[in-house]
């Protein structure tokens, strides 16, 4: 895993803008904390920022190959967990190679297949190409848009970077954030290519972005097609565990310490007893961590969303599957340092909105990294099989809107309630999210034949698969890569998603229950409390002096009133919000603050320019 950055320009030589380079590229370097490298050609600069993982000695990049038409140059972010038998394939093509790397493959890949390389890879993956005969770059970002990838078109050429934060660093890209960019902040839909700073794009999730003197193109190699399901229950379990085990499987592969995340929850228990097994054949032991907070498990309240703590839970798989497990346990102190939230807005670009969930992924990434380089994950299989509470809910089913959003409030608060009116009236939020759900929806396919329940499902199913999971991903990538850990999600793999999206949702839920293929494919693996545990999110602290910290530094901006975050802030209500008696100690409550002092600390780290 690792860090990219890079500029092409057709009109100057960049052989004399290293500093650039190197200053673009060195932004990248919590994400490649081991390596670093440039190259530059006339038109064409590169920088690479490597986290080891995969042949330790011999995956140096930037890395090029020669050919009779010119050099081909590539800086690869990612995993390619099929690179060992398209190695073999492309030997039998005559190709020869010098390291055990996947990037190595990924670049022959290129020049046995062009472009199509794309479509052989399997894994996680973004990656630039400079194409030296050819006069082009070639931008190439995985199926499910696991590792990120961002442009900014220029006159006359592109800088692009594994985060915006790279491009940035140029003196070409602008700090301007725009309407649009608020709203897919304050939206929570993930809206494909867009980058929330103006000017900037993301490379779309199974695309190939090409930039030449002719301009910049971009076409689509895989998105996901609605097919028919033909397998009967008994197959279709069976098929689930297979591509599991597959997936896990390929996954483990490192040469650096592993580990896996567990919640105690169906999903991580899933993915962690199957690690147990597979490494047990080689006489290893699974490491697994989990997070907690400094006094939750014994004092911990039910809420709405979270019926139970996950610590117990967790610690009876790790005694099941015989793991060498460790709690990470977060302090009230560290939560809530404004300095280890200043490292996450770091890593995300933007305030993001999620609060202490952030910051306690950020310290549990952390934590891990001191004992293992990888980490597995049980994220997105709550989109893949239909997990979440809301899949269920009638109200959902029927409305016309991203369904996370239809009781969005009721969970976690409206945290628009920051802005100014002005701000709020320019952003006209419910006027993008309608427009914004008609688009998103247009494109599924419907099944001949499918009910009208089923086309319904389908949607939503297909809505957080193509926009809800990137809002996770994204925070997952980020937090983690920036404290130099690779976390892994097979969950994402591209087979399991096309099998599961068109399994017809009676199939997905035949037990009456959320995640029925997934519980029922891993029946044998697990204890029988967490088969028939609820469904429980990420947790959040319930130490009200967390909360108490949130005010003190309410009140710290509030005696600041030129600051120049109250353009978009509500100064008056913030100062409701701090004189406020009520506890603030669930999540609903603190959001709308968590936001406000997200907002002020970015604007001070970016100094953006705010266009409404």
């Amino acid at each position: 895993m690792c860090g990219i950055a890079g500029w092409v320009s057709f009109d100057r030589d960049l052989r004399q803008e290293q500093a650039i380079l190197d200053a673009m590229t060195d932004t990248m370097a919590a994400r490649g904390p081991d390596e670093r490298g440039t190259w530059a050609d006339e038109h064409a600069a590169l920088g690479h920022r490597r986290l080891a993982i995969i042949d330790l000695p011999g995956g140096r990049q930037p890395m090029s190959a020669e050919t009779p038409r010119g050099k081909v140059v590539t800086v690869y972010s990612g995993e390619a967990y099929n690179f060992v038998e398209l190695r073999e394939e492309l030997r039998a093509r005559g190709h020869r190679f010098t390291t055990k790397s996947d990037t190595e493959v990924v670049l022959r890949g290129y020049l046995e297949w062009g472009e199509a390389v794309a479509d052989r890879l399997n894994g996680m993956y973004a990656f630039a190409i400079w194409d030296a005969a050819e006069r082009k770059l070639v931008l190439i970002r995985d199926r499910m848009g696991v590792k990120p990838l961002y442009y900014y078109p220029t006159p006359d050429g592109v800088l692009f970077g594994s985060e915006p934060k790279a491009i940035l660093a140029n003196p070409l890209a602008k700090h301007v954030v725009g309407a649009d960019g608020l709203r897919e902040l304050f939206a929570f839909v993930k809206t494909p290519g867009d980058a929330f700073w103006q000017g900037m794009r993301e490379v779309k999730t199974g695309s190939v972005v090409t930039v030449s003197p002719a301009g910049i193109r971009e076409h689509t190699y895989w998105r996901l097609r609605t097919q028919e399901h033909t397998d009967d229950q008994a197959t279709t379990v069976a098929r689930v565990r297979e591509l599991l085990e597959d997936i896990v499987r390929r996954q483990l592969i490192s040469d650096v310490p592993r580990c896996t995340l567990l919640s105690g929850g169906l999903d991580s228990s899933a993915m962690t007893a199957i690690a147990a097994g597979q490494l047990a054949e080689s006489g290893e032991v699974v490491r697994s961590f989990s997070v907690d907070f400094e006094g939750r498990t014994d004092g911990f309240v039910a809420d709405t969303i979270r019926p139970d703590a996950d610590t117990p839970f967790a610690h009876e798989v790790a005694r099941w599957v015989r793991s060498d497990h460790q709690d990470i346990v977060v302090d009230a102190a560290h939560h809530a340092d404004p300095a280890i939230r200043g490292h996450v807005l770091r890593a995300r670009d933007m305030p993001a909105g999620n609060g202490d969930i952030d910051t306690s992924l950020y310290l549990l990434f952390r934590e891990i990294r001191r004992h293992s380089t990888v980490a597995i994950s049980g994220e997105s299989a709550d989109e893949v099989f239909g997990g979440y509470l809301w899949f269920r809910d009638p109200l959902v089913q029927q409305a016309d809107m991203f369904p996370w959003l239809v009781r969005w409030a009721e969970y976690f608060g409206d945290d628009t309630q920051v802005l100014t009116p002005a701000a709020r009236k320019a952003l006209d939020l419910e006027a993008y999210l309608r427009d914004n759900y008609a688009g998103a929806v247009a494109g599924i396919e419907r099944l001949g034949g499918e009910s009208d329940f089923e086309w319904r499902q389908r949607k939503i199913s297909h809505l957080h698969l193509t926009r809800w999971v990137r809002v996770l991903l994204d925070r997952k990538d980020r937090t983690s890569m920036a404290t130099g850990l690779e976390v892994r999600v097979p969950f994402c793999d591209h087979r399991l998603v096309e099998y599961v999206y068109n399994t017809p949702w009676s199939l997905k839920t035949f037990d009456g229950r959320e995640k029925s293929l997934l519980r029922a494919a891993t029946a044998d693996l697990l204890p029988r409390s967490v088969l028939q545990r609820k469904k429980a999110p990420y947790p959040s602290t319930q130490d009200p002096t967390y909360a108490q910290a949130l005010r003190e530094e309410a009140r710290a901006l509030l005696a600041n009133p030129g600051h120049r975050v109250f353009d978009l802030l509500s100064y008056s209500w913030l100062k409701n919000c701090v004189s406020e008696q009520a506890p603030l100690a669930t999540l609903a409550s603190r959001a709308a603050l968590e936001r406000a002092l997200d907002l002020a600390l970015w604007w001070d780290m970016y100094s953006p320019e705010v266009a409404l």
